[in-house]
C-alpha cells in the first residue's frame, strides 16, 4: 500500500514546492500596503530657509518607532530630535535642529502599514541649494531577503496548517463520524494542529526582524520580541496561541471520549462538539482578519466577518478534500469511507463554494475598486489567477460529484447484498443480486461446512507445523546461531505477510471502478488546491489594487503641485524659472516642458516670456542637464527656434532616473545672459 501512494505523495510534494518556490522567487520584497502619497518638504525641491520638520503622509495610518523617520545632513548625520508624532490623520512629522547649513538632505523612512506590512523608502530634498551627499539610499526595502523568504514560508504553513485542522474535524464530525477511529485521519488533524502551532511561534519570532533591520542574527532578540508583542500583530499571534490550546482539548474529546462512544451517543455529543469547534475555528480565523486586509480600508466592521466566513469556507472545503484524500487511499480495508460520507461531503463543500464566491466577490470589489485594477495592479493580476484555479478546482470538483454518485447507486445495490457489502471498500463494491430465502439457507449451510472443513485442516496443518518445530529443534541441538536465525525468519515472514496485506487491500480498494475514479479526482482536486493555497498566501501579502491606484493617483499629483510651475499640456514636466540679465529686455520667465519626463527619449520644449506674460524672442537660449548623485554631465542641449520665443529639442536622452538639475542659459543681448536652473526628478 505505501509503495501504490509514494509516487502520488512525491508529486504532490513536489508541485507543492515549485509553486512555492514560484512565488516566493519571483515576488521579491512584499509589497507595501501602505504607500507615501505626499512629503514636506518634497521630494527633489529646493527650499530657501530650513524648514522646522519634516512631514510625510501614507495612504494609510502606520505605525512608528523611535527611527522610523530620520533625516540626515549631506555628511550622514542624524538632524531630527526623535520618534515621529501623528499630526493629522496619516501624516507624521519630526521636529529638525534648528540652523541647518545649506545642502542636500535625506529623508528615510521605515514604518508598519495598519494591515502590518513593512514599508520604507527614501528620497531627498535641497536647502539653499542642492550637494554633494554621503548617504546611500539604495537597499531601503524592508520584508524581503532571508527573512522575508522564512516568513512568507510561515505565512503559508499557517494558512495550511488552519485548513487541514479545521476541514478535517469538521468532515469528521459533518460526514463521517466513524472516521474518529481511523489512525491517518487523526494523524492529519493533529498535524494541522502541530504546523499551525509551530507557524505561530516561527512568525513570532521572525515578526521584529522582519519589520525592522530584516538579519537572520536578530531573530532571537528579546527586546524585539517585547516589541513585537504590543502591536496589533504581535497580539493576534499570542490570541492565535491560547486558542490553539482550546483546539488541542477540542482534539483530545473528538479522537478519545468521542471516539469511544457508540452510533448513538455520538449522535449527542455531535452537536455540543459542532458548537465548540465552530467558535475555535472562527476565533482563529479572526486572528489573520484582525491584522491584515480586513482591519483597514473600506467597512472594516462588515470586512472582518466577511474575512472570517471566507477562510472557514475555504477550511471546510479544502481541508475536507484533504482528508477525504487520507481516507480514501490510507483507511484500512475494515474501516473504509461509506458512500453516504462522501455524498455528504460533497453537499457540504457546495456550500462552502456558494458562501466562498459571495464572499470573494465582496472582498474583490472592496480591495480593487475598479475594473482596470484587475490588469492594472499585481494584486488584480493574482487574484486573476486565484478565480482561474478556483473555477479549474470546481470543474474537477464536479467529476467527482458523478463518481460520488455513481458510487450511490452502487452503495444501494451493495446494501441488498450482505456479503457483497461486508467485503466491499465501504462505497458499494458488490452490487449482488438478491437471493431467495432457500437457496440463501443452503448457501449458508454450505459456507458453514466449508468453514468448519477449514478449519479442521488449519487445526492439522497447525499440528504438523508444530511437529516441525519440534523436529528442528530435535536435529539442532544446542545450535547458537538458532535464535538469531529464527528471529530473522520471523522479521522476513512479518514483512512479507505486511505486503500481502497491503496489496490485499488495494485490490479491494480497486476493485470497484467507481471508488477508483473519485480517488484520482480527488487527487486531482488536491493538487489544484496546493497551488490555489500558494496564490492566496501570495494575495494576503500584496498590496491591494484599490490601495495601489490611489497611491500612484495622490503621488502624482503631489508631483505636480510640487513642481514650480504650472501644467503645460506639451509635456509631462514643466518647470518655470524667472530670470534677469540685466539691460532693457534682460527680464523675464524661462519655462522648460519635458515630455514623458522618463528614461530614454524626451521631447523638450523651451518658452521665454516677459513678465507680463508675453512671448517674445532672445539671441540664444541653451539647457544643460546634470545627474549630481552619479557624476553624470552636464549634459548639454541646443534647441532649435520654432516661433516667437518658442524653442523645442526632440530626442533628449535622460540615461538614469534621478534628480537632476535642468540648467537654462538666457542670453538676452550681445553682453548680457544669465543661467537660472531648478531640479527635479526625472524617471
Amino acid at each position: 500500500m505505501t509503495q501504490a501512494i509514494a509516487p502520488r505523495a512525491r508529486t504532490l510534494v513536489l508541485l507543492f514546492l515549485a509553486a512555492l518556490a514560484a512565488l516566493l522567487l519571483g515576488a521579491g520584497p512584499a509589497a507595501a500596503h501602505a504607500a507615501l502619497t505626499g512629503s514636506d518638504p518634497a521630494q527633489g525641491t529646493v527650499v530657501d530657509t530650513a524648514p522646522t520638520q519634516v512631514s510625510l503622509t501614507f495612504s494609510e495610518k502606520v505605525a512608528t518607532t523611535d527611527g522610523s523617520l530620520r533625516v540626515l545632513d549631506p555628511k550622514g548625520k542624524r538632524v531630527d530630535t526623535g520618534k515621529p508624532a501623528n499630526v493629522s490623520g496619516t501624516t507624521y512629522a519630526v521636529q529638525l535642529h534648528a540652523g541647518l547649513p545649506d545642502g542636500t538632505y535625506t529623508v528615510t523612512y521605515q514604518v508598519v502599514s495598519e494591515d502590518s506590512h513593512p514599508v520604507s523608502g527614501a528620497y531627498t530634498f535641497s536647502i539653499g541649494a542642492p550637494s554633494r551627499t554621503s548617504v546611500a539610499v539604495s537597499g531601503q526595502e524592508v520584508g524581503g531577503g532571508v527573512v522575508g523568504g522564512l516568513y512568507g514560508f510561515g505565512r503559508y504553513l499557517s494558512y495550511a496548517g488552519y485548513i487541514v485542522l479545521v476541514g478535517g474535524a469538521a468532515f469528521v464530525l459533518a460526514c463521517w463520524p466513524r472516521g474518529t477511529s481511523v489512525r491517518a485521519v487523526q494523524r492529519l488533524v493533529v498535524s494541522g494542529w502541530l504546523a499551525l502551532t509551530a507557524a505561530t511561534l516561527f512568525l513570532l519570532l521572525l515578526r521584529g526582524s522582519y519589520t525592522g533591520s530584516g538579519k537572520v542574527a536578530d531573530v532571537f532578540d528579546l527586546n524585539l520580541l517585547g516589541d513585537v508583542l504590543q502591536t496589533k500583530t504581535g497580539a493576534a499571534l499570542v490570541s492565535r496561541l491560547l486558542l490553539l490550546a482550546a483546539a488541542a482539548l477540542f482534539i483530545a474529546v473528538l479522537f478519545g471520549a468521542y471516539d469511544k462512544r457508540d452510533d448513538e451517543e455520538k449522535r449527542d455529543l455531535t452537536f455540543g462538539l459542532a458548537i465548540g469547534g465552530t467558535v475555535v475555528a472562527a476565533g482563529l480565523a479572526a486572528s489573520w482578519a484582525m491584522a491584515e486586509h480586513a482591519s483597514t480600508g473600506l467597512q472594516p466592521g462588515i470586512a472582518m466577518p466577511v474575512d472570517v466566513l471566507h477562510l472557514f469556507a475555504v477550511a471546510t472545503w479544502l481541508g475536507g478534500l484533504a482528508t477525504l484524500l487520507v481516507a480514501l487511499y490510507r483507511a484500512p480495508a475494515d474501516q473504509p469511507v461509506e458512500a453516504a460520507a462522501v455524498r455528504r461531503f460533497s453537499t457540504v463543500a457546495f456550500g462552502s463554494v456558494v458562501a466562498l464566491v459571495a464572499t470573494g466577490t465582496y472582498q474583490s470589489w472592496r480591495q480593487l475598486g475598479s475594473w482596470s485594477a484587475f490588469t492594472d495592479t499585481r494584486y488584480g493580476q493574482l487574484l486573476l489567477v486565484k478565480i482561474g484555479l478556483v473555477a479549474l478546482l470546481v470543474g474537477v470538483a464536479s467529476i467527482s460529484r458523478r463518481w460520488t454518485g455513481r458510487l450511490a447507486g452502487t452503495g444501494a445495490a451493495g446494501a441488498r447484498a450482505s456479503v457483497a457489502g461486508g467485503v466491499g471498500a465501504g462505497v458499494g463494491v458488490g452490487a449482488g443480486k438478491t437471493a431467495s430465502a432457500g437457496s440463501g439457507s443452503a448457501g449458508a449451510g454450505k459456507s458453514a461446512g466449508t468453514e468448519a472443513g477449514k478449519k479442521q485442516g488449519a487445526g492439522k496443518q497447525g499440528t504438523g507445523r508444530q511437529g516441525a518445530g519440534k523436529q528442528g529443534a530435535a536435529e539442532e541441538p544446542g545450535d547458537a546461531g538458532t535464535g538469531a536465525v529464527g528471529t530473522e525468519r520471523a522479521a522476513q515472514l512479518a514483512r512479507q505477510r505486511a505486503a500481502e496485506d497491503a496489496a490485499r487491500q488495494k485490490r479491494l480498494r480497486d476493485a470497484d471502478p467507481h471508488r477508483f475514479g473519485l480517488r484520482r479526482s480527488v487527487l486531482a482536486e488536491a493538487a489544484v488546491a496546493v497551488v490555489l493555497l500558494a496564490v492566496t498566501t501570495a494575495l494576503t501579502s500584496t498590496e491591494p489594487g484599490r490601495t495601489e491606484q490611489d497611491a500612484k493617483a495622490a503621488t502624482a499629483a503631489s508631483s505636480s503641485s510640487s513642481s514650480s510651475g504650472t501644467g503645460s499640456s506639451s509635456g509631462a514636466l514643466t518647470l518655470d524659472m524667472p530670470f534677469d540679465a540685466g539691460g532693457t529686455n534682460g527680464k523675464g520667465v524661462v519655462s522648460v516642458d519635458l515630455d514623458p519626463a522618463r528614461t530614454g527619449g524626451n521631447e523638450m520644449h523651451v518658452y521665454v516670456t516677459r513678465p507680463n506674460g508675453r512671448a517674445f524672442d532672445v539671441p540664444e537660449v541653451k539647457v544643460a542637464l546634470t545627474l549630481e548623485s552619479k557624476g553624470i554631465g552636464p549634459l548639454p542641449v541646443a534647441p532649435d527656434h520654432v516661433t516667437t520665443g518658442h524653442w523645442s529639442a526632440s530626442g533628449v536622452q535622460i540615461p538614469l532616473a534621478g534628480e537632476w538639475k535642468i540648467a537654462v542659459t538666457v542670453r538676452t543681448s550681445d553682453i548680457d545672459q544669465v543661467t537660472v536652473s531648478k531640479n527635479a526628478q526625472i524617471g
